[in-house]
């Protein structure tokens, strides 16, 4: 069963910071049909295509990536902000709308010829989804495809990640 999406994601003005206006899932993830949907439209996109990693983006990608990976019958990498893996580790730097970032990968995470599938919550500006990119790639694996549930088509972030598919559930 189908359901519509869009009336379980909260704006909220001025989060993080002025005139941001954040797009919050919390509705969703505490509706199980919604829920549901989501994360079962999101993994049914990739099946049988020979994903072997689900990478999930610190924080709201965690909610998502461990699912769909057990649904994909594959593993699930998390990538987190610096110093919060423990082990060896390999760093991106990327830009956000507002302010910059980094995250890190464990450096055994993925092996090479690996195909991984990039997963978060929102995509905004790209940076952080091609910086996750950048990261699989430099350890080998291809990225097939990046997912996110929500995706800010305003702030053109999938140009970011040309050449590559990406799928979203909502656009605004």
């Amino acid at each position: 069963m189908a359901i519509e999406l869009e009336p379980f994601i909260r704006d909220v003005p001025d989060f993080p910071k002025k005139g941001i206006v954040f797009k919050d899932i919390t509705p969703l993830l505490a509706d199980r049909t919604a829920l549901k949907h989501a994360i079962d439209s999101l993994s049914q996109s990739f099946a049988g295509r020979g994903i072997s990693k689900v990478i999930g983006i610190e924080s709201r990608g965690y909610i998502f990536a461990p699912a769909m990976a057990l649904s994909l019958g594959c593993g699930f990498v998390p990538v987190r902000k610096p110093g919060k893996l423990p082990w060896r580790t390999r760093r991106a730097s990327y830009e956000l709308e507002y302010g910059t970032d980094s995250l890190e990968i464990h450096e055994d995470a993925l092996a090479a010829g690996e195909r991984a599938l990039i997963v978060d919550d929102v995509i905004a500006t790209g940076g952080t989804a091609r910086a996750v990119g950048d990261l699989a790639r430099g350890l080998g694996a291809s990225v097939s495809a990046y997912a996110f549930l929500v995706e800010l088509t305003f702030l053109n972030g999938r140009e970011k990640l040309q050449g590559s598919e990406v799928l979203s559930l909502i656009r605004y």
